[in-house]
């Protein structure tokens, strides 16, 4: 055997026991379900049904990290949500905006695409929403919501303090939620695996905005 081809034979064993070792212990690429339409609902702007993600699992999700969990329901089924409280943390939520122990989580700035279209996961219609980023811990994430002309004063107030080692789970979508509002507290030693990166979108790798990015 000519002595680049053992080369690049060696370099592929290499590589491969390289992504064998992370893909066991740190790393698991996963695919975002295309057939839920409360999942895909919840987490649009961020992510998409038919993504594909990097998951890191060699660290403990915190504050701020959008996370993959059971769903504490149905333990056969996830969730996906980003932490925003942890134990002990009185957590409010009223519309699009979000208090930790009194303190407001901070809005950022406008999306560079003010506006997105996405699907009511009850009736299947295309609705307007818009988009802004919002500051959690640092983590500074694209969050959906009915458009400003359409936003209402008097929406419902949810307000609980977090257990001993639970978490408290909020959607990015914050008009069409699919969080801890809707299927409690969950236990923080379950929610082992944080979103940290999209490789490409349901279109494949040419479709230039879905690929490749980090997820904060």
């Amino acid at each position: 055997m000519p002595k680049y081809l053992k080369f690049f034979v060696w370099t592929a064993i290499v590589v491969g026991g390289i992504i064998g070792v992370a893909r066991l212990t740190a790393i698991r690429w996963w695919q975002v379900p295309d057939n839920d339409p409360l999942i895909s609902g919840s987490i649009s702007p961020t992510l998409g049904p038919g993504d594909w993600v990097l998951l890191w699992r060699l660290t403990e999700p915190g504050y701020g990290d959008l996370v993959v969990c059971p769903d504490p329901t149905h333990p056969d089924d996830f969730v996906i949500a980003r932490i925003a409280a942890e134990a002990n943390d009185t957590i409010k939520i009223q519309g699009e905006n979000i208090w930790i122990n009194g303190s407001p989580v901070r809005t950022e700035s406008a999306c560079t695409e003010r506006t997105f279209q996405g699907l009511n996961p009850t009736t299947g219609n295309e609705v307007e929403q818009y988009c802004d980023k919002e500051d959690m811990g640092g983590h500074v994430h694209m969050r959906g919501n009915i458009s400003t002309q359409r936003r209402q004063s008097g929406l419902l107030i949810t307000e609980q303090k977090v257990g001993p080692g639970m978490v408290f789970l909020v959607s990015d979508n914050r008009l069409f939620p699919f969080d801890s509002r809707t299927f409690g507290q969950v236990d923080r030693k379950t929610c082992k695996e944080t979103v940290f990166f999209r490789l490409v979108g349901p279109a494949g790798f040419f479709d230039v905005k879905r690929r490749l990015t980090f997820i904060h």
